[in-house]
């Protein structure tokens, strides 16, 4: 009997200790939820220093008074500017070779660094990352691109923003690169053993918006993609109404504009996506 009881009491003992460290891990993801989400570079380079050649630094106001850096380089005579939404790390300086790519393809670009990202100001959160992206938009209406020459192109944590502009505004076209249905999808997937659903802060539901873009999708997604499933974005492609695509990549990974390929099929969508009819 009394080896019965001691056994009983260190079941009870061990259950509470895994419980107070489930407790405490869970209470520093909850806290620590916007560091494991955002990855910001906040060092400020130069376009041509970075590699980036023929574009310009430009300034940009958020209504909520936050300064954002983006870079522009315009397009070339009657041809589409790319609105450029990066993903959750690094900053527009890491995107100088991808930004390259894109421009080869004949298309002007206007790239923006979120809050906290190089040398803009503010800390990012999705409320202020939306309000950043409309900002991106505004300023290239400034410029005089108008919204049938503007292609909004979002990779990984760019398209939510970019999916979010395109169903608020008018553009020719829209290009997601490893999107998601929401991050909290993808958050839930990862930290399945956590009530993620009821703490996580910026869940960015791409699939509440997606069904309010009128203008022509075009969809990439690796099928070996470990930072978001596919399935995750064919769940988005499925909500998405025509016209779209889906390019599936056997065996790339999260990051596909340099992917052999990948580069003349977006160009070549673009050319027939924004043909004259």
């Amino acid at each position: 009997m009394r080896r019965g009881q001691s056994a009983t009491r260190w079941m009870w003992r061990a259950g509470l200790v895994v419980a107070a460290l489930y407790l405490v891990a869970l209470a520093i993801l909850w806290h620590q939820q916007r560091a494991v989400m955002y990855f910001p570079r906040s060092v400020q380079t130069a376009p041509d220093m970075a590699g980036f050649s023929g574009a310009g630094s430009l300034a940009l106001a958020t209504s909520d008074h936050q300064h954002l850096v983006a870079w522009f380089r315009p397009p070339p005579p009657n041809q589409p500017t790319l609105l450029y939404f990066h993903g959750n790390g690094g900053n527009l300086a890491t995107e100088a070779r991808r930004l390259t790519v894109l421009a080869d393809m004949g298309l002007g670009i206007l790239a923006v660094d979120y809050r906290g990202y190089g040398g803009s100001t503010g800390t990012p959160t999705e409320a202020g990352l939306l309000l950043d992206a409309e900002a991106a938009y505004a300023g290239l209406a400034g410029l005089g691109i108008a919204p049938e020459q503007t292609i909004v192109y979002g990779q990984s944590l760019g398209t939510g923003l970019a999916v979010a502009i395109a169903a608020r505004h008018r553009v020719a076209a829209l290009i997601l690169e490893a999107p998601y249905s929401a991050t909290v999808d993808v958050a839930q997937d990862r930290f399945w053993m956590f009530p993620v659903r009821l703490l996580m802060t910026d869940q960015f539901h791409s699939d509440a918006l997606i069904g309010r873009v009128a203008a022509p999708m075009l969809m990439l997604h690796g099928d070996d993609d470990r930072t978001i499933p596919v399935r995750f974005g064919e769940r988005l492609f499925a909500l998405a109404p025509e016209p779209k695509q889906f390019i599936h990549l056997p065996g790339a990974g999260h990051l596909l504009l340099l992917v052999p390929g990948v580069a003349d099929r977006i160009h070549a969508w673009i050319d027939a996506t924004l043909a004259p009819k």
